[in-house]
C-alpha cells in the first residue's frame, strides 16, 4: 500500500540567472536518493525557476518525529536557497515574496488531501521555526482553508514595484495585521522574504502569450478571463510582461478536469479579439498530474 501513496511538490524559487546558486540548490537533492526531481521549468525573464518533486508520502509524517523523504528533499532545497540567492539582488517581471517565493504539496495515487496538508505544516514549521522565515500556510494546510491568493493580495505580491512591471530588490513591506502561521511575525530578514506554503488538489499552470505591449490591456484580458473578475469558473488569471513585444496571461487552473487548457486558450483568443490582439498558443509550465506519475514510476522501475 504504501508504495501507492505519492506526493508531489511543486517548488518556486525567485532565481533564473545564477547559475552557481541554482546548481547548489539541486544539488542538495544528492542526499536524498528516494525524492525525484521529475521537472524543472525555468524562465528567465521571469527570474524563476519551477521544479517538480515527487516521492513515497510516509502517512505518519504529520509526526514531527518521523522522517519523509519528500520533507527533507523539500526543506534542505530551501534551506539551501535561502543560503546562496539574496532577494536584494532579484530583478523579474513575475511577483514574488521570497527567495522561495511558493511552494505547494499535491497528493497522488493513495494519499489524501489531509496528509498531503499534514506533511505541509510540518515543512512549514520548520521553515518558519529552523531558518526564521515568516511562513503562511493556505489551502487545506490551514485551517479556514484561505486561498494563495488571498494571502498574496493582502501583501502586495500583485503590485510592481519598479519601472517597467518588474519586481525589484528586497522586500519592504511589514504587514503587522497578517500574522504568520509559524516564524517571525515581520518581514525584516528580507534577504530572504516571506514563504507561502499550501497543500491542494492537483493544479495546472497555462501560460498565454499576447503579442501587445500594453499591460494594462493584457491585465485586463486577465481579469476577464478568471473567476475573480467573472470568467472561467476555477481559473485564477495575472498579465505580466514577457520578452519584448510579448505580454503573458498566467493562469492557475484549479480544476482542470473540469475547466482545461483548452477552454483558457479559447477564452483568450476570444478576448484578445475583441482587442485586435493575436494571441499565441498557449503552453504548461509542467507536465500533467498523470505524466508526473509516470515518470516517477518510470524512473523507480530503471533504478
Amino acid at each position: 500500500m504504501l508504495k501507492n501513496m505519492l506526493a508531489c511538490c511543486k517548488l518556486y524559487v525567485s532565481e533564473s540567472r545564477n547559475t552557481h546558486a541554482l546548481c547548489m540548490v539541486e544539488s542538495s537533492l544528492q542526499q536524498h536518493p528516494k525524492t525525484l526531481l521529475v521537472n524543472r521549468f525555468t524562465d528567465e525573464v521571469y527570474n524563476r525557476v519551477g521544479y517538480t518533486l515527487v516521492s513515497v508520502l510516509n502517512p505518519n509524517t504529520s509526526n514531527a518525529g518521523t522522517a519523509s523523504p519528500l520533507k527533507e528533499a523539500v526543506f534542505d532545497m530551501i534551506k539551501t536557497a535561502y543560503e546562496f540567492i539574496d532577494l536584494g539582488m532579484h530583478c523579474g517581471t513575475h511577483p514574488r515574496l521570497g527567495v522561495v517565493d511558493h511552494v505547494c504539496f499535491h497528493p497522488l495515487r493513495c494519499t489524501s488531501l489531509d496528509q498531503a496538508a499534514a506533511l505541509t505544516r510540518s515543512v512549514a514549521a520548520q521553515v518558519g521555526e529552523e531558518l526564521a522565515v515568516p511562513t503562511y500556510l493556505y489551502g487545506a494546510a490551514h485551517t479556514s482553508g484561505r486561498t494563495l491568493a488571498s494571502i498574496r493580495r493582502e501583501l502586495g505580491y500583485f503590485k510592481p514595484n519598479c519601472d517597467q512591471n518588474q519586481w525589484a530588490g528586497s522586500l519592504s513591506f511589514n504587514v503587522p495585521n497578517l500574522k504568520p502561521d509559524f516564524g517571525p511575525r515581520n518581514s525584516a530578514q528580507n534577504s530572504k522574504g516571506v514563504l507561502t506554503i499550501g497543500a491542494t488538489k492537483w493544479v495546472d499552470n497555462y501560460n498565454v502569450p499576447i503579442h501587445c505591449t500594453n499591460i494594462e490591456l493584457v491585465k485586463r484580458i486577465a481579469r476577464r478571463v478568471s473567476e475573480r473578475g467573472g470568467g472561467l469558473e476555477s481559473v485564477q488569471a495575472m498579465g505580466l510582461a514577457h520578452t519584448d513585444g510579448v505580454m503573458e496571461v498566467a493562469c492557475n487552473l484549479l480544476n482542470p478536469g473540469q475547466v482545461g487548457a483548452d477552454r483558457v486558450q479559447a477564452e483568450v483568443e476570444r478576448l484578445g479579439k475583441e482587442e485586435g490582439l493575436n494571441v499565441g498558443k498557449g503552453y504548461f509550465t509542467d507536465f500533467s498530474e498523470e505524466r508526473i506519475v509516470d515518470l516517477y514510476m518510470q524512473s523507480v522501475n530503471s533504478m
